[in-house]
């Protein structure tokens, strides 16, 4: 059932009635309202909880900061004094509204603060850096929700932070700052999505990674806006974005990226995800691997895998698996020695389930309708993997399917892989996963009838 509004005057005017009507006190009163309001299913996101008249009464901190905000809105430009203020007030607002587990950026939006910080942005000359970061910073923590991010549209936002950015390709801050907005913007709103991609973000997403280090926030905003993650949508426009992106050259700079090997291991982190996000097809995926993608994505692995770096790895492996998908690139991962890296891997992480999930999901690709991968990759030890790692870690229920799912294609076409794993006692391990969990039913019954046994849906 989804949930009703109600405005600040009609919660205030609630809370007067329980005093004046019913002779409840201030205090009492107002936990009544919110619970009887909370039991009617009514939304009480952004409103401010506090009793009308009280000394607390139209002092809530970001409630005073947007009035003030909008009090100074027309001098920012011309009067230095009165854009220091403003860079105060919106530092302020940022850290209320980031602050974890408060209602900040709900009570922001509801008082038409992505309004009035969207006007403050449109104001500031491209010129005054520090300002307009303090500015950027702000609208990011106030975008939160649908509500939030419909107001950015509506008001014009994508404009405005297009438009600085386009302007700003010499300032780190500004850029960092802008594509975090565009991230928050555009995640959960297909709307803004397609908004961005009309304001050619993706020529100016290339542009910032051809002329100097992108900022991380940039690697972010690609994969936000190549995510179908609205679920108002029936049929998202995200794959056409995404071969755009690749068509535009955004792949290759990425690869690029990663082939230069000078990212931090969060900014590695977020720049695998943004590959990901744009190898929708097999001809992006083979691209990838032709501008040296997988050497790139072997050698991070390498490197932070001897620094036990689990975000690296787990990032990495799920991108190689995404271009494991395309049978050349099968045919490279196998020639570079993927098999034996893998293991490697996985010995590193042997107590980790979920580096170890990612490394049987490649495999898993790597072994799918290929016989011949499949005999190798058990040569390289994966049988034994999958058996150690499901005894190892029975209530790590994603490895315990994915491991499933590695063996169904380790055994389908390939015999002698069927009676070494039978003979490891694979079974066992299969039958315990699918009697345990819910979500590893199906896959260990498809692998315990690909391995041969007649009983498999016992």
């Amino acid at each position: 059932m989804s949930s009703r509004s109600i405005s600040q005057e009609a919660f205030d005017s609630l809370v007067r009635e329980n005093v004046e009507d019913l002779g409840m006190d201030p205090e009492e009163a107002l936990a009544d309202a919110v619970e009887t309001l909370a039991l009617q299913n009514v939304d009480l996101a952004g409103i401010v909880k506090c009793v009308p008249g009280s000394a607390g009464a139209g002092e809530n901190p970001v409630v005073k900061s947007l009035h003030r905000l909008r009090a100074l809105s027309g001098s920012i430009a011309g009067d230095a004094s009165a854009r220091a203020e403003a860079a105060d007030l919106l530092d302020n607002l940022a850290d209320l509204c980031s602050l974890h587990g408060s209602d900040n950026a709900s009570i922001a939006t509801r008082n038409g603060g992505v309004e009035a910080v969207v006007g403050v942005c449109s104001r500031l000359g491209l010129e005054l850096e520090e300002p307009l970061v303090s500015a950027l910073s702000a609208l990011g923590s106030i975008l939160h929700d649908v509500h939030s991010t419909e107001m950015f549209r509506q008001s014009g936002g994508a404009e405005v932070v297009v438009n600085i950015l386009n302007g700003s390709c010499g300032a780190p801050k500004v850029l960092d700052a802008g594509f975090a907005v565009i991230a928050k913007a555009a995640t959960g709103n297909e709307v803004v999505k397609e908004l961005f991609v009309d304001l050619k973000v993706d020529e100016l997403i290339l542009k910032v990674m051809k002329e100097q280090t992108a900022p991380q926030s940039l690697y972010d905003a690609i994969c936000v806006l190549l995510t179908p993650d609205d679920n108002r949508v029936v049929a998202s426009q995200v794959f056409g974005y995404a071969r755009k992106f690749a068509k535009l050259g955004i792949a290759n700079s990425l690869v690029g990226t990663l082939c230069e090997g000078k990212l931090s291991s969060s900014g590695l982190v977020s720049a695998c995800i943004a590959l990901k996000a744009v190898a929708v097809n097999d001809e992006i995926c083979r691209s990838i691997s032709e501008n040296g993608g997988i050497d790139a994505i072997f050698e991070s692995i390498d490197v932070n895998s001897a620094h036990n770096n689990k975000a690296v790895a787990k990032s990495c492996c799920s991108l190689l698996s995404k271009l494991a998908g395309s049978d050349d690139n099968k045919t490279a991962i196998i020639q570079k020695g993927g098999l034996d890296r893998l293991m490697k891997l996985s010995s590193r992480f042997s107590e980790d389930p979920s580096v170890l999930q990612e490394v049987m999901s490649i495999i898993g690709v790597l072994s799918l309708r290929s016989p011949e991968n499949a005999a190798r990759a058990v040569e390289a030890g994966a049988g034994e993997l999958a058996i150690q790692a499901m005894q190892k870690f029975p209530a790590a229920y994603q490895m315990q399917r994915q491991s499933c799912l590695m063996i169904r294609n380790l055994a389908s076409r390939n015999p002698e892989n069927r009676t070494i794993l039978l003979s490891n006692g694979v079974e066992k391990y299969i039958r315990r996963a699918k009697a345990t969990h819910e979500s590893c039913r199906e896959a260990a019954t498809d692998a315990l009838r690909d391995l041969g046994l007649d009983n498999y849906n016992a």
